[in-house]
């Protein structure tokens, strides 16, 4: 198996912390999206690799094998136990769990824990494969529906359903797409981390959506109708009431976020007004001005 430096895949140092492994993941994993590079298998592959350097380096205990014992990092641990084990049995009898072993029994017992085997046609034990933690990033307008998505982990390739409402930093599980069982034993299981970016003018909490409007001063003291964009680029049309302060608020009941895994129901949109004041006003619009400035005086 050819070694892969994940440290040079996220173009970091071994000294890395946590917080810039996860700052490199994020601006790497931006440039080399598969929807950014559609068709691009070059992309697609130095993808993959970028999420599998991400898996290992962004788990202490992962990141701490690898650094140990490298390409064999995920069954580092067994081989060296193994390697003292034999170098105790080949002085004498290897002692264990209150018995002893002889050379022929601890092979046995060796087989049994790797899935082979043992002589005498023992039926050996079954384990469970490891557990995969895996990140995906999705856009904003993705996230808003249902969808399929496909992607690689350790070379496999995986398709999943992505509920509408998927939150930022959510983890989900896909049981048995984890490492794969020893000795017929079942496969681990899948944990996906989404990390969503948002591409647009709204603002996400939680089911709700935050959007600032620009209402011109006119408007805003005469009152009147303006015409905004919800998250789905539908126009609706908000009633102004005469007098609107700077930094008024309207509630649109419905018109947020999708709620996760229940369909048909959605967060609220607030629309936050912010007041512009007019420039480069006329000698007329001036003159205008100062007259109402005048009557508010008296």
């Amino acid at each position: 198996m050819e070694f892969i430096d994940y440290y040079k895949v996220l173009g970091i140092t071994k000294n890395a912390t946590s917080d810039e492994i996860k700052k490199a993941y994020r601006k790497l994993a931006r440039k080399l999206h598969p929807d950014i590079n559609p068709n691009d298998k070059d992309a697609s592959a130095k993808f993959q690799q970028l999420n599998e350097a991400n898996e290992v380096l962004s788990n202490p205990e992962k990141r701490k094998k690898y650094d140990k014992y490298g390409k064999d990092w995920e069954h580092g641990e067994e081989h060296e136990k193994y390697q003292q084990q034999r170098q105790q049995q080949n002085t004498g009898q290897q002692s264990y769990g209150g018995g002893s072993f002889s050379g022929e029994d601890f092979s046995d017992y060796f087989s049994s824990m790797f899935g082979n085997q043992g002589a005498g046609g023992r039926t050996q034990g079954k384990y469970r494969g490891h557990d995969i933690q895996a990140q995906l990033q999705i856009d904003i307008k993705e996230a808003y529906t249902t969808h399929k998505k496909e992607f690689s982990v350790n070379g496999k390739s995986i398709r999943i359903t992505v509920p509408a409402g998927i939150e930022d930093q959510q983890t989900i599980k896909i049981n048995g797409y984890g490492g794969p069982g020893v000795n017929k034993g079942p496969n681990g299981d899948l944990y996906i981390t989404f990390s969503i970016l948002n591409t647009t003018q709204f603002k996400r909490v939680g089911n709700d959506l935050f959007l600032t409007h620009d209402l011109d001063l006119y408007s805003a003291v005469l009152g009147g109708d303006v015409t905004i964009s919800d998250f789905n680029q539908s126009k609706l049309k908000l009633k102004v009431a005469p007098g609107t302060q700077n930094g008024t608020k309207v509630r649109l009941k419905g018109k947020g976020f999708p709620v996760y895994k229940k369909e048909n129901q959605f967060g609220d949109l607030y629309v936050t007004y912010n007041i512009t004041i007019p420039t480069n006003l006329s000698d007329k619009e001036t003159e205008l001005f100062n007259e109402l400035a005048k009557a508010a005086k008296k």
